[in-house]
């Protein structure tokens, strides 16, 4: 079943948060994921919640999910997330 990575971004670092922008992208479609959305407009419609920079990425499967995230070919690309991001990132399953 078709799973989403959701993902809200707090860029502290853009010069590093730019080079891990050029890496993600081929990492991404490597485990046979897309973009959704990279950063668009965003606009809350209720609640409480102040959205930075948002993300979403589909991929085949909440497995195929957890394999880019885990693989050893995102590995760079994610320490370098970490050190120029604050970032919440969840998966959900599609229906």
């Amino acid at each position: 079943m078709t799973a989403y990575v959701i993902i809200d971004i707090k860029v502290t670092d853009p010069e590093l948060y730019a080079q891990y922008r050029e890496l993600a992208p081929d990492i991404v479609r490597a485990f046979g994921g897309k973009y959704l959305a990279r950063g668009g407009k965003t606009e809350v419609f209720e609640g409480n919640v102040s959205p930075n920079r948002t993300v979403v990425l589909q991929f085949d499967s909440m497995e195929r999910a957890r394999e880019w995230l885990d693989s050893d070919a995102y590995r760079e690309a994610r320490k370098m997330r970490h050190k120029s991001t604050v970032t919440r990132m969840f998966v959900v399953e599609g229906i």
